[in-house]
């Protein structure tokens, strides 16, 4: 070791306060890293292997902990115990939100903020072990099925879109230093994750079910929505995703070292998600113990283990027991902690003075300039989803306003959002634009009710105070302390609030009764949620709905209350519920009429409580907005034609109803405490609404397929291959000014396959008010060997026009952008095709468009003599992707009936032989008919397929083949539960 530091020309250090080559900032960063993994025991470097990795005072390395949640601002971490710590610097609007500005630039800003916030948490010693820079955003998963628990985490159901935003915000987040990271963000999660529950009946989880994600799709659609940011470097790994993808868990998916890593030549450092080592060997069952599950992790390229909080004995001793038994080797554990090091050493970790970024302080956190662009991007996110001219408001003629609705008084925080340092609602908004020039009213409009328990006629009562108390059914009237809002989230679930202290009623302390002392639903496992069931005789039972009963650890059968001895209300039996007769003391909708009857302008706001209608670990059934509020925004709209719909939630929404009779809708995310100024700013013409849909919103459930199939090509799901007609199109969002395109003009006409073209158009702001215009160019191919995109987003531009200007815009579009995933040949292709250029304001507002043409080349018939994998299919039916071997590779599982398609192959002159490598689990024979032109077309062969006794142990088979010549699409059929991994053709 003296050796290497005397040739790289430094001091051997006697001890660790003086410096070793790794802490020498001018050496190469392999150099560095290299140095410190040489000096590092077996032990010390196991040790890095945790999510929290120790000390090692020897060579005066300090503690260091992955993960930061930072989706949109800073938002918390954990300590070793595993408790959650809230950040309370700057909120900005959730991350869907983000992605709605349109706005690249404005994103690579918030990332930039968030980074710095990060550091000022960072900047003790105190801190190190909590708020760590290695940073858990952003969510790329591409926003697939709208009704998903996490919607609000992602940017887009279009992987371009979800590229340019992710990027943004990484390279905000990584502060934009050659050298060093600002912070080390984390893109989540690796891959086609796009539910948070199974099948209902199903029995399975998040950890369990399976996307099935055909070849086309895997590489066109969910690796697209990370390859651009990790391409871009601007981001430092992944970490990989719960589910199964193709039967192996993503956990220790064969990409993490082959396809992820090379995409970029910046070392990656990727993290498992919480918990999920463990699952692989419990609720996976997928390996027989930790040895095995822990070694495979590692070999995967999964460098970092995130279980067991602060205490690393499991992860220690599992990776101990696999070398023991050798499973694993030095070397592999070395490759891991390099790329932990890297990421340190970039993070400025091992340099004297702490690198370039260790100046920041906490007083960075919450700062004015970060206020001020919180609130910026709070409106730039707004969509105006309908405007039949009553908007913008003018201040001056507008004199009185009523703002009405569950959201209009309140703000909410998500799981993934810091706590709110102050909160600006919409009314406070609403108040603070019009000042003392106009009035507001404002209302709930929620039911005011009292409970009364029908046996024993008494009041249910709730405790005064901050901490509130049990609730009990002691009262023998019904005064301010019996008295509950009401609030409708939907589906029949309600929220109820004490007028007592102004606290939500909830599950007290995981016992059996119940307390008014939370100030908003909260929690992992929700406890602050009920349905009230009406009964035949007119009155109810009130149902217990919280999250952890869905859980099979919890009774499901003690979800009712029933009035016990002592008055106080207690989880039961449906058999002992307590009937209750729900008293109306006022009625929300009425309150509500009355608040905007004779006001000059309705403001209503519904939307959704993000602790409930959806998020990490609860999906979403449906799309339809709570009944109660639809019955509220119908009723004000009776009362007041003047009415403004303010939709504040993190999803598409079928809005039907309002899009008819409404005359202004606008949507806005969760936006952080600055979402009343945002709001006002927009609906007062302060800010002109430039933000755009990232999703398809569908007008019914019945328009998407189910949750479950991730194959968005064959179910023609996104906008991508939608058919029919939506609410609102991909891309729409309307603007107070309005644009006129001009013809498009193209560098060139045609292009070769490796060759760029400039799109210039001219666009004119043709109205009295600036604006900003979103200029999108989506392209369309007009002939394929394979089904294409009805049109697909290729670039965009967010352009700014004063009144009556005019901007030439001009828009780079590579050929090579258009490749698709050849099947047929495993590998990107420039299909020779005419391209429809189209030029718009959405994917369904093209105002111009033109052709390229393409000279790329034509896919060839298949070649059915080489050998063949049976997962470059063109059709399926009933088969599955299987995993061909637990560390790598991917199979066709089928049962009887079902069938794979190999379209357009050239037979030649005759075909007289077939090869397959198959498996087969179970006794018995199995076999594969090969077939032309259909699953039920002429059969030329049959192989028979023998028990191999395990799924994973394959054994070559042979058949004769007759009748099979010229081009045809040949037909798999599988008889019997078997696996095909390759097959090929002989003459």
């Amino acid at each position: 070791m003296i050796t290497t530091v005397l040739a790289l020309g430094l001091a051997a250090p006697a001890n660790a306060q003086e410096s070793y080559p790794f802490q020498n900032p001018d050496l190469s960063l392999s150099k560095r890293v290299d140095d410190l993994l040489g000096r590092l025991t077996l032990d010390e470097k196991i040790s890095l292997l945790h999510q929290y990795q120790p000390a090692i005072p020897r060579l005066g390395i300090k503690a260091f902990k992955t993960g930061t949640e930072a989706l949109h601002g800073v938002a918390w971490t954990s300590d070793a115990s595993g408790n959650q710590l809230l950040a309370k610097g700057t909120v900005f609007p959730q991350a869907i939100g983000l992605a709605s500005t349109w706005d690249p630039e404005l994103i690579k800003q918030v990332g930039r903020a968030t980074g710095v916030e990060a550091r000022g948490y960072h900047a003790t010693n105190d801190e190190r072990m909590l708020w760590g820079l290695n940073m858990w955003a952003p969510v790329t998963n591409l926003l697939r099925d709208p009704r998903w628990g996490r919607n609000e985490e992602g940017y887009s159901e279009d992987p371009t879109l979800t590229g340019a935003i992710a990027t943004a915000y990484g390279k905000g987040l990584q502060g934009g230093n050659p050298k060093y990271l600002l912070t080390a963000p984390t893109l989540k999660h690796y891959l086609a994750y796009n539910n948070d529950d199974g099948p209902a009946g199903s029995g399975l989880d998040r950890d369990t079910t399976d996307s099935q994600v055909p070849e086309r799709v895997l590489n066109e659609y969910d690796r697209e929505a990370f390859r651009p940011t990790l391409a871009a470097d601007a981001a430092t790994g992944v970490m990989t995703s719960y589910n199964l993808v193709n039967g192996r868990p993503a956990t220790v998916s064969a990409d993490l070292n082959t396809v992820v890593r090379s995409w970029t030549k910046k070392p990656l450092f990727h993290v498992t998600d919480a918990y999920a080592p463990g699952g692989l060997s419990e609720s996976q069952k997928y390996y027989a113990n930790d040895a095995e599950a822990f070694a495979a992790v590692v070999k995967s390229g999964n460098d970092s283990f995130t279980i067991g909080n602060g205490d690393n004995s499991r992860t220690v001793n599992a990776i101990k027991n696999a070398l023991a038994q050798g499973l694993l080797t030095e070397a592999d554990i070395d490759a891991a902690v390099r790329d932990a090091l890297s990421i340190r050493v970039r993070l400025g970790e091992f340099d004297p003075d702490g690198g370039p970024y260790a100046k920041i302080t906490s007083s960075v956190i919450g700062n004015t300039a970060h206020k001020k662009l919180a609130r910026q991007t709070a409106a730039d996110a707004q969509v105006l989803l309908k405007n039949s001219g009553i908007l913008p408001l003018d201040a001056a003629k507008t004199k009185k306003v009523a703002v009405v609705g569950p959201l209009a008084k309140v703000l909410y925080r998500d799981w993934y959002s810091a706590e709110l340092p102050y909160k600006v609602t919409p009314v406070d908004g609403i108040k603070e634009r019009l000042g003392s020039s106009g009035s507001v009213t404002d209302s709930e409009g929620a039911d005011r009710i009292a409970l009364k328990d029908v046996g024993s006629g008494k009041y249910v009562t709730a405790g005064t105070g901050d901490g509130g108390a049990l609730l009990k059914a002691t009262a023998a009237t019904a005064g301010a302390t019996e008295q509950f809002d009401v609030f409708d989230w939907g589906q029949g679930i309600v929220t109820l609030r004490a007028v007592a202290n102004g606290k939500f009623v909830g599950r007290y302390n995981w016992g059996s009764n119940f307390a008014n002392d939370q100030s908003e639903p909260n929690g992992w496992f929700v406890q602050q949620i009920f349905k009230l069931e009406k009964q035949d005789d007119g009155n109810y039972l009130l149902r217990y709905a919280g999250y952890e009963k869905a859980y099979g650890w919890a009774d499901p059968s003690t979800v009712y209350a029933k009035v016990a001895d002592d008055g106080t209300l207690q989880l039961a039996t449906k058999a002992d519920a307590t009937k209750f007769s729900k008293e109306v003391v006022s009625s929300g909708v009425d309150e509500a009429v009355k608040a905007v009857t004779g006001a000059d302008t309705a403001v209503v706001v519904v939307g959704s409580n993000p602790w409930i209608n959806g998020r990490e670990d609860h999906d979403r059934t449906t799309m339809v907005l709570a009944e109660g509020q639809e019955e509220l925004v119908k009723a004000v709209r009776k009362a007041n034609p003047n009415t403004i719909v303010v939709v504040e939630n993190s999803y598409p929404t079928t809005l039907n109803w309002e899009q008819a009779n409404v005359p202004a809708i606008l949507w806005t995310t969760h936006a952080g405490p600055e979402t009343g100024h945002a709001l006002a700013d927009v609906l007062f013409g302060d800010v002109n609404p430039s933000g755009r849909l990232t999703q398809t919103w569908y007008k019914s459930d019945a328009d998407l397929p189910s949750m479950f199939d991730y194959d968005i090509i064959k179910s023609n799901r996104t906008y991508l291959y939608y058919q029919g007609t939506p609410l609102y199109p991909f891309g729409y969002g309307l603007s107070y000014s309005t644009f006129r395109y001009g013809t498009p003009r193209l560098s060139a006409g045609q292009v070769g396959a490796g060759g760029t073209v400039t799109v210039s158009v001219d666009v004119t702001n043709t109205s009295k008010v600036a604006g900003d215009e979103v200029v999108q160019l989506y392209t369309h191919q007009r002939t394929s060997r394979d089904k294409q995109p009805v049109k697909q987003l290729r670039t965009f531009a967010k352009v700014h026009l004063g009144a009556g200007q005019t901007k030439s815009v001009q828009l780079r579009l590579k050929a090579a952008d258009l490749a698709h995933w050849d099947v047929t040949r495993g590998n990107w292709v420039v299909e020779s095709s005419s391209y429809d250029v189209l030029i718009g304001s959405s994917s369904a507002d093209i105002r111009q468009r033109t052709t390229l043409r393409v000279n790329g080349e034509k896919i060839p018939a298949r070649d059915l003599l080489k050998t063949t994998q049976a997962i470059t299919f063109d059709d399926y039916s009933g088969a599955k992707l299987v995993d061909e071997s637990k560390a790598a590779g991917t199979a066709v599982g089928g049962a009887t009936g079902d069938w794979i398609k190999f379209a357009d192959a050239d037979l030649g002159s005759g075909l007289k032989g077939f090869n397959a490598r198959t498996a087969k689990a179970d006794a018995g024979d199995g076999s594969v008919q090969i077939r032309l032109d259909g699953a039920n077309g002429p059969v030329v062969g049959t192989v028979s397929v023998p028990s191999t006794g395990d799924k994973y142990t394959y054994r070559d088979v042979t058949a004769a083949v007759t009748g099979a010549t010229g081009r045809h699409d040949v037909y798999l059929v599988f008889s019997g539960d078997l696996r095909l991994s390759t097959f090929s053709f002989t003459k």
